[in-house]
């Protein structure tokens, strides 16, 4: 059953909270079969004042708390910040932490805000660390269940649940590779974060971490069973033509093959708003390489990803299977 957290108006006052049940009155509780697991959150939120509620509220009613978690205003214009502050003057592991207003949304997700959050990190002994967008609602147990994959799964250094967005009243299912984690449900098992040596700043970020780990002989994966609904559609904010250009340069920046590339613009004719994405695609890949956008800087790692995607199209093994 999809779980949707009815967000409280956030003009109520603290006193009017949720309490933290007895089960979570210590860092990493667990009421299942695994053990202690400690970690830390970082969520980078602009102008999140209709979902920011709904995201703490869910992660208050945690089986498993955090240690931190850092919540980024980003530059919101709107009363996300106040929201915030008053969740982290009643629990005091939520940490506010305020960004100037740089006068627009980043492309890359908010990225930049998570890499200032966890130089900020006051824990040192966390096992995990998690990217979490600021308008999903998730279950209960949801992080309690991805620890139970990582504990099953030594070799799983990045994984999070899967997303269904929210439009109008139904939940629609947000498809993507099972190897490829959504970047505001990451979860990164501290091992592979340190081989990894922190994230790209920039359009693609999300796809060269999980490429880098594969790369490096760690396991990512979407956890088909674990469901988070996200209230605002994957790249609303960009509109429909806006989030193929940057889905396009995206691809051109990680160095995706010219033919994987071109079959991939080819399929978004059959799916709604037909042609349309795919001309999208397509333009913001032509437009990184008419600029001449950098690309990643890692040559290998371009020639691992584009001998995956070469496997791919032979029907051999892969990180898509």
């Amino acid at each position: 059953m999809r779980y949707l957290v009815a967000a409280k108006m956030h003009t109520e006052d603290s006193e009017n909270f949720p309490k933290a049940p007895d089960a979570r009155s210590e860092p990493g509780c667990s009421t299942g079969a695994i053990p202690l697991v400690k970690y830390c959150m970082i969520t980078p939120a602009r102008d999140e004042e209709q979902f920011i509620t709904g995201t703490i509220e869910s992660v208050l009613c945690q089986t498993i708390r955090p240690l931190e978690w850092i919540i980024v205003d980003d530059g919101s214009m709107d009363s996300t910040r106040a929201i915030i502050d008053r969740y982290a003057e009643r629990y005091t592991w939520i940490r506010p932490l305020r960004r100037e207003n740089r006068g627009f949304r980043s492309r890359s997700g908010g990225v930049e805000a998570f890499l200032d959050a966890c130089s900020l990190l006051q824990s040192r002994d966390w096992e995990f660390l998690v990217n979490l967008d600021g308008d999903l609602t998730f279950a209960p147990d949801y992080f309690e269940k991805c620890f139970e994959h990582f504990h099953n799964t030594p070799r799983l250094g990045i994984g999070g649940g899967t997303i269904y967005d929210k439009v109008g009243e139904r939940v629609q299912f947000d498809k993507a590779p099972s190897f490829h984690v959504r970047g505001g449900t990451k979860i990164y098992r501290r091992e592979c974060w340190e081989k990894l040596g922190g994230l790209v700043c920039g359009l693609g970020w999300d796809t060269v971490d999980e490429t880098k780990a594969n790369q490096l002989g760690w396991m990512t994966q979407t956890f088909s069973s674990l469901e988070l609904v996200h209230h605002r559609r994957t790249g609303a904010v960009w509109g429909t033509w806006g989030n193929a250009v940057n889905d396009g340069e995206a691809d051109y920046i990680v160095g995706y093959h010219p033919l994987f590339f071109s079959l991939k613009c080819a399929r978004q004719i059959f799916y709604s708003p037909y042609g349309i994405r795919g001309l999208g695609i397509a333009y913001g890949y032509l437009r990184g390489l008419v600029r001449r956008t950098p690309r990643i800087g890692d040559r290998e790692l371009r020639a691992y990803l584009r001998r995956q995607q070469w496997r791919r199209l032979l029907g051999l093994s892969s990180i898509w299977k």
